[in-house]
C-alpha cells in the first residue's frame, strides 16, 4: 500500500505499508521555509565526466544525537521529516539534495521507524517491502523525462561517511549515465563485437564454472566476489536471469531476494568475528549499491548488486592510497579467493 503526502515545504512523502487499509498520514505542521537548491552538473573537459556541484549541501544536517534524529517517527514536542507516529518505510524528498529540478532528483528511503536496527536486523518481510519501495521509485523515477539512471543504494556506518544513523538509504534519480555505468556499457558493446556474446552472462557463467568465488546462491540469484575486487571484501549478487533493472524481476525473484540479501549483510557484520576475538568490532561499514540500466540501455545491461566494505580488518580501514584517488588504479588488500573463503566461513 502506498500513500503520498506532501511536507510543509512540499516536498514529497510516501508511506509504503504491508497491509491493505489505506494509511490517513498527518500534516507537517512545522514552519518550514521553502527548499532553495543551487545544483548544476558540469562536465569535466580532461575525461567528460559529469560533476554535480551543490553547495548548498554545507549546511545539511550532520551527526545529530539519537533523541533528535530528523528520520524518526515524529512525537509529541518534536516533529521530524515523518509526521506519522509510526511507520513501515518511508520515501521523501532530500531537503539538502546533490540533484534538484533539471538536474534530476534525490530521495531519502528510510527502511524501519526504529532507530536502533539497521537493514541487517530487519525479517524478510520488512526487506521485502523496502525491495518493493525500490522498484516502485525506479519505475516512477525513470519516467520524469530529465532522469536517464535512477541509483538506489545504502552508506551504512560513520566510516563510510554516513552523517545520520537511523537506518536508510537513499535513491539518485541522475540526468545523465553515471561514469562507472558508462564504462560498463562500453565494455559490453566491445565484448558483443569480439565474442558475439553478453558481458554479464559470460561474467556469471564463468563464476558458476569455477565456483571458487562463490559465496552463496538460491534458484534465481548467485551472490560472489568480482575476479577482479576492489575492496576487501566485495559481492556482486546477479539473479541468473539477465533482467535491466528492479521493475523487471519477477515475482519469484523478488520472494528470493530478502533472505539471500540479508544473509550476506548478516556475513558482513560477522567478518571480523572469530574465536580468539568474540568481541565484537563496531558494525562492518559498507556500501550496498543497485546497479541498474540507463534509459535506452536494457538490452545489454545486466542488473546486479554491488555490497562491499572498506575494513580490511578488524581495526584497519581501506583509505584510497593516491595511486586510487588519484589515477583510479586500484591495488587489492585481500585476494579475491580468500574474501570468498571467508564470506562462505561466516554463513549462517
Amino acid at each position: 500500500m502506498r500513500t503520498r503526502t506532501r511536507l510543509a515545504d512540499g516536498r514529497e512523502l510516501i508511506y509504503y505499508d504491508s497491509g491493505e487499509t489505506p494509511r490517513r498520514p498527518p500534516a507537517d505542521p512545522r514552519p518550514l521555509p521553502p527548499v532553495h537548491t543551487g545544483s548544476q552538473i558540469r562536465r569535466d573537459p580532461l575525461t567528460g565526466d559529469p560533476v554535480a556541484l551543490a553547495a548548498h549541501r554545507q549546511g545539511r544536517t550532520y551527526h545529530p544525537p539519537a533523541d533528535q534524529c530528523p528520520l524518526c517517527p515524529s512525537r509529541e514536542g518534536r516533529q521530524t521529516e515523518i509526521p506519522a507516529e509510526d511507520y513501515q518505510v518511508a520515501v521523501f524528498e532530500n531537503r539538502f539534495p546533490s540533484l534538484s529540478g533539471d538536474t534530476g532528483r534525490c530521495e531519502v528511503v528510510c527502511f524501519t521507524s526504529d532507530h536502533r536496527l539497521s537493514f541487517a536486523d530487519l525479517d524478510e518481510s520488512q526487506a521485502r517491502l523496502v525491495l518493493d519501495a525500490w522498484t516502485d521509485r525506479t519505475a516512477e523515477l525513470s519516467a520524469r523525462p530529465e532522469v536517464e539512471q535512477v541509483y538506489c543504494f545504502e552508506n551504512r556506518g560513520a566510516d563510510i561517511g554516513v552523517t545520520l544513523g537511523h537506518p536508510h538509504g537513499q535513491i539518485y534519480a541522475f540526468p545523465y549515465v553515471t561514469p562507472r555505468t558508462a564504462k560498463m556499457l562500453r565494455r559490453a558493446e566491445e565484448h558483443l563485437r569480439e565474442t558475439g556474446r553478453n558481458l554479464f552472462d559470460d561474467v556469471l557463467a564463468a563464476e558458476l564454472a569455477d565456483p571458487v568465488r562463490v559465496v552463496a546462491s538460491g534458484e534465481h540469484w548467485v551472490a560472489h566476489v568480482p575476479y577482479a575486487a576492489r575492496w576487501p571484501y566485495e559481492v556482486h549478487l546477479r539473479p541468473r536471469r539477465r533482467v535491466p533493472d528492479l521493475t523487471a524481476l519477477s515475482e519469484l525473484e523478488r520472494a528470493e531476494l530478502p533472505s539471500l540479501y540479508l544473509e550476506l549483510l548478516r556475513r558482513f557484520d560477522r567478518l571480523f568475528l572469530t574465536p580468539e576475538s568474540p568481541d565484537r568490532p563496531s558494525p562492518t561499514p559498507y556500501i550496498s549499491a543497485w546497479h541498474q540500466a540507463p534509459r535506452g540501455h536494457g538490452g545489454q545491461f545486466g542488473l546486479h548488486l554491488q555490497l562491499f566494505t572498506i575494513r580490511r580488518t578488524a581495526d584497519k580501514l581501506k583509505h584510497l592510497a593516491g595511486t586510487e584517488s588519484g589515477m583510479e588504479a586500484f591495488i587489492g588488500d585481500v585476494a579475491p579467493e580468500a574474501a570468498a573463503e571467508r564470506l562462505r566461513e561466516v554463513a549462517s
